[in-house]
């Protein structure tokens, strides 16, 4: 079997590798090339802070600066360094050469950050508002949007969203209107996945799954729902909403709609974290009662039982999985002290 001609070299292999100080000039032709694809006047690439020694500026800084090099060519990079706030480390840059992006080398750098930071509690950065791709890439991989949007303090004067999220255990956050709508791309994951594994939910596609969270986003801008979030050790995993859509006389009570948990997540305290969460949000908001249904026979009703809802009731077939098997409903009810 013949071989490929002879003058087509293959390319070689991507290593991921630390920051050297002699990379400064090829990391500085990479910063500025990424900031060409912007229109406006371009800020000194400050943001890694000392770019003649960006190794040593780095571990002065008790941070961490990856490098991905294809042989001599430097083709990436991330870096990283404590925040001021405790148990948080910020994301300073994260870059691919335009031609490389979207085959998994950004990954690659995102993971070995944080890998570095492994006993801080969460991963925070700020990500131009025009940068649409990286926003897409961020949120695929559990980081959602928190706080308002500033003003870079360059010559660019560039709008950035800031994004963070959990590194370290079991993390449960309520997400407010812009977490909540920038979460729809990997809830709608998490929503797929787990219909293919519970015959309760409809199979959907990712489109229509992602229109569903839209809507949940709508309702926790309005308001009228709480959406909680968990990670597992950096993993966004599962999630549970509140709908507290009542009338003004019944503001006491709301109902416990769609836990869902990443099928590889389930058994390892990540519902037990979520409802734990959801009953302190609702106690929060004055909700004295809560109600949920529960397919007889799933994990729902076993969940139910194990932290102590007190069965008020169960309709014989009121449910149809979406396999078409109809089934038995059981309704809980909780009063919250």
């Amino acid at each position: 079997m013949r071989g490929p001609p002879l003058s087509r070299r293959a390319s070689p292999d991507i290593v991921i590798r630390p920051g050297r100080d002699e990379d400064a000039p090829a990391i500085r032709a990479l910063i500025d090339a990424s900031r060409a694809e912007f229109p406006g006047p371009a800020g000194p690439a400050d943001r890694l802070g000392d770019l003649a020694r960006p190794a040593t500026h780095y571990a002065k800084r008790r941070g961490a600066l990856f490098i991905a090099a294809q042989g001599e060519d430097i083709i990436g990079l991330v870096a990283s360094a404590p925040s001021a706030t405790e148990g948080t480390i910020e994301l300073a840059d994260l870059q691919v050469r335009r031609d490389l992006r979207g085959g998994g080398l950004a990954l690659r750098l995102l993971n070995a950050v944080e890998t570095a930071s492994r006993g801080m509690q969460r991963l925070q950065l700020w990500c131009d508002t025009r940068a649409d791709a990286a926003q897409r890439f961020f949120e695929k991989h559990g980081y959602l949007r928190e706080g308002p949007i500033r003003v870079r303090e360059d010559s660019s004067k560039a709008l950035e969203f800031a994004y963070a999220k959990p590194l370290a255990g079991i993390q449960v956050i309520s997400l407010d209107a812009a977490a909540a709508a920038s979460a729809d791309r990997r809830l709608g994951d998490i929503l797929t996945l787990a219909a293919n594994s519970d015959a309760q939910l409809p199979l959907l596609s990712g489109t229509e799954a992602r229109r569903y969270w839209r809507g949940v986003s709508a309702d926790v801008a309005g308001g009228r729902r709480v959406l909680l979030a968990g990670w597992v050790e950096g993993v966004l995993a599962g999630a549970v909403q509140l709908d507290i859509n009542t009338p003004p006389y019944q503001d006491h009570r709301g109902e416990v709609q769609h836990l869902l948990i990443l099928p590889a997540y389930r058994g390892g305290g990540l519902a037990l974290a979520l409802m734990a969460a959801l009953e302190t949000a609702a106690r929060a908001r004055g909700r004295r009662l809560l109600t949920l249904n529960a397919m007889a026979g799933g994990p729902a009703e076993a969940l139910a039982r194990a932290t102590h809802w007190q069965e008020g009731g169960r309709i014989p077939g009121f449910t149809v999985t979406a396999r078409g098997v109809p089934c038995d409903m059981l309704f809980f009810w909780k009063a919250l002290g």
